[in-house]
């Protein structure tokens, strides 16, 4: 075992009281040397270090008693100032009492009693102080660094305060200034940076100061106000970064100044809809949920999203060896005790389907495994589509009732509404499969859950429009008129939990 494991717990607070008892005993010394104009005569002198044990002690005895050295200095806050002052405040009466009861009072000149808790309380706090601007780097930031890029914070509110704490001292960014919207803001500082005006203004403050970066912190704010800051910011030539979102940040999953890019659910345009939580942690708790294409896009999100509502176990069902272990390895690292089983296999298998239902149980079933590219699907591929997503939900769907399954889900699109190509018809005859096996599964649920576009999702525009924008363009679009209404994908995954938990039989 190394020596300094089990002392160094220890170390810190031993070290702050020395540092404390030890200051309580320089602050006495220097009021009589302030008292006596840098001169302290000898009598007075030989007074001073009699008296000097006595102090040493009581101050000890207030010091340890009070409690001080349970927090640490590097988050020394006002909390700790009052302790303090407490403290210090104590001792101001209790050297003066105890000194005349052993008869040395009469030998302190009065103003002495004041100057001491006057510098004692300025040297514990400056000292914590002090600590805590050095480890937050406060020190370095008085020296701006010459090679940080300057960077412009839209917010002024209390992510950007704990964004510019983080940043302190950074010598990767140089934040330059502020803006919001709030005009009471607007003008003061934060930080010790101005608040330069409203967001609208982002091209023009840039332009002044030379900025090409923007950062976005306003995570508690609207969808749609978060997205016009990125808008403007865009607009001016900026690269724009963000924040983590809120509930990451208060459940300290990640820090503040943990930036990210602009994701594909930041441009939505909309906020996102809100979940029936207990809704969902009643229907998912202490359930064996099995998901099939759990490495695809909306298979993969499927399960982070059950894994939020403590199911018994998540069976991941994938073709894909890669894509299975790729989501297995995630969910062993970030969901170490949730039961995980990797399962291996063709959804068109029944005999696999059988054996693997018949050994785990689930009660619920996502079944998202299918082939979806459109064209695709089309001609030489149509009779795989027809054999993968309709044979395959047939083989599933069996499986799940023979085995008992309480609720089964297909994921299907919204393709399969008066279906025009052969991946639409295919999903559409799964929905039929579904339909006609309600009757061999009893008091068993079926429920079909369609969806549209989903943000990024294999196989969709987003990721065709952005290597058409990588290579220059153009851009293919079916016509010049439509329009699309996308989700996100992690939308999506948690509207097919809410599909499932709300849908009943027929």
């Amino acid at each position: 075992m190394s020596p300094d494991v089990p002392f160094r717990p220890h170390l810190r607070p031993t070290l702050a009281f020395a540092h404390d008892v030890l200051a309580a005993a320089m602050a006495w010394c220097a009021a009589y040397w302030l008292r006596f104009n840098l001169d302290i005569p000898e009598g007075y002198l030989r007074d001073m270090l009699r008296q000097l044990p006595w102090v040493f002690g009581v101050h000890m005895a207030i010091f340890w008693l009070l409690g001080l050295y349970r927090g640490l200095w590097r988050y020394a806050s006002l909390s700790d100032l009052q302790r303090i002052l407490v403290a210090v405040g104590i001792g101001a009466i209790a050297v003066p009492a105890l000194l005349t009861l052993l008869g040395l009072g009469a030998l302190v000149p009065r103003s002495v009693y004041v100057i001491a808790p006057v510098l004692l309380a300025g040297m514990m706090s400056g000292s914590r102080l002090a600590y805590r601007a050095w480890k937050e780097k406060r020190l370095i930031a008085l020296v701006a660094h010459p090679e940080a890029a300057p960077v412009l914070v839209l917010g002024a509110g209390d992510a950007a305060v704990l964004l510019l704490k983080e940043l302190a001292g950074n010598s990767q960014w140089r934040v330059l200034g502020l803006l919001d919207d709030d005009p009471r803001k607007q003008g003061g500082e934060i930080e010790r940076v101005k608040v330069l005006g409203p967001v609208n203004r982002v091209a023009q403050v840039a332009q002044r100061h030379g900025v090409t970066q923007a950062i976005i912190a306003m995570p508690g704010t609207t969808h749609e106000v978060r997205k016009r800051a990125v808008d403007l910011a865009a607009a001016a030539g900026l690269s724009v970064i963000t924040v983590p979102a809120l509930a990451d940040i208060i459940s300290g999953k990640v820090s503040v100044s943990a930036l990210r890019n602009i994701e594909l659910d930041d441009l939505l345009g909309r906020d996102p809809v809100e979940l029936d939580i207990p809704g969902l942690q009643s229907f998912l708790k202490g359930r064996t949920v099995l998901v099939t294409g759990a490495g695809g896009s909306i298979g993969s999100e499927l399960c982070r999203q059950i894994a939020r509502f403590q199911p018994a176990r998540v069976v991941l069902f994938e073709l894909s060896e890669l894509a299975l272990y790729a989501i297995e390895r995630e969910f062993r690292e970030l969901h170490a005790g949730l039961e995980v089983v990797a399962a291996i296999g063709d959804a068109k298998d029944g005999a696999r389907m059988r054996a693997l239902f018949a050994q785990w149980r689930p009660e619920v079933v996502f079944h998202a495994a299918a082939y979806k590219h459109v064209p695709l699907m089309e001609s030489a591929n149509a009779l795989q589509a027809v054999q993968n997503n309709v044979l395959g939900t047939l083989a599933v769907a069996r499986a799940a009732v023979a085995a008992g399954t309480g609720k089964f889900v297909l994921v299907s699109t919204d393709k399969a509404v008066n279906p025009s190509s052969v991946m639409g018809a295919s999903k559409r005859l799964a929905e039929l499969v579904c339909r006609a096996l309600k009757a061999e599964a009893g008091a068993k649920q079926f429920v079909i859950v369609r969806f549209g576009n989903v943000l990024g999702s294999t196989g969709s525009v987003v990721p065709l429009f952005r290597e058409q924008i990588a290579r220059g363009g153009p851009l293919t679009v079916t016509d010049p008129e439509m329009r699309r209404y996308f989700m996100s994908i992690r939308e999506a995954a948690q509207l097919v939990l809410q599909a499932g938990h709300m849908g009943r039989q027929g």
